[in-house]
Order: C-alpha cells, then structure tokens, then sequence
C-alpha cells in the first residue's frame, strides 16, 4: 500500500520548490499532479511526465476522478506520494471522496480578482477560505499555509484574519 506524504496546493505545480525541498526527507519517490484541466491537455501532461527522467521521482498526472480511482484501486501502489493540486477546490473534492487526509499544505496560489494575500505567496478569495474551513470543521484536517519546509508555518485560523 502506497502512503500520502503530503497533499499541498501550489498552483505553480512541480517547480523547484517542490522539487528540492518538500519531496526530500519524506522518503517520497513520486508526485502526482491533480488537476482536471492538466489531465486533460496532453501537451502539458506531458512536459510534468518527463521531468521524472531527472528528478528520479514517478511523475503522475491524474484529473480528480482519476485521482481517486488511482486510490481506490490499489492505494498508489508502493508510491510515497505529494499529491499536488491546482486548486484547494480540487484537494477538496479528493478528500471528501476518500484520499485520505490529515493535514494540507496550502503553498502557492496567485492573487486573482477578489482574492486577498493571507501570506505573501497565497492570494485566497472568500469561497476559497470557506473551502478551507469546511475541511478543518468537517474533516479534521490540519491546514496550514507555508512557501517550503524551512519557514514559519501559519495556521488557518491565523491566515483567515486577513479575509
């Protein structure tokens, strides 16, 4: 049975972030993308498949349902994954259809009309923070906002001061 390391949103996607700081010392050896629109475009799907050839991780890219039938099926195999998501909707969607979940790292999403940074790399809009509450509420789940591992971690009650 394969093990989820770490669900974070960071609508960048695999970057060097992700890469080098939060997929070492977790004994990760894959990242799956999840992202409907990304699954859907082969061009894109891609350029994120082959960056395994040299990072020496699985690159997977998955829509949500994909995602979660992955899951169902066999657990991700005997992958230790980061499950990368787009969008906190899409995160969403995956927890509140069985991955299991504890914590989520919210790390990168650009302001966008009506959104509000809450730390300087996360720009949320109202309907996202109640996305976000609603999996602390409902699910337990610890959501937390930092850029990479070696910087101060904010809690959601904190980040949400700023909406």
């Amino acid at each position: 049975m394969g093990k989820i390391n770490l669900l974070r949103v960071d609508d960048r996607l695999i970057h060097g972030q992700v890469m080098t700081k939060w997929s070492k010392g977790m004994g990760t050896n894959a990242i799956y993308v999840v992202d409907n629109d990304t699954a859907a475009d082969d061009f894109m799907k891609d350029i994120y498949i082959s960056t395994n050839s040299s990072s020496g991780l699985k690159i997977g890219v998955f829509s949500t349902t994909e995602a979660i039938e992955e899951w169902e099926k066999n657990q991700f195999g005997s992958d230790n994954v980061i499950l990368l998501f787009k969008t906190i909707k899409a995160a969403k969607e995956v927890i509140d259809h069985g991955i299991p979940a504890v914590a989520l790292n919210i790390g990168g999403i650009a302001k966008k009309t009506n959104a509000t940074f809450v730390i300087n790399t996360v720009g949320l809009t109202r309907e996202d923070g109640e996305l976000l509450k609603q999996l602390h509420e409902e699910k337990n789940i610890e959501v937390t906002f930092q850029t990479v591992p070696d910087t101060k971690k904010v809690s959601l009650e904190e980040a949400l001061k700023a909406l």
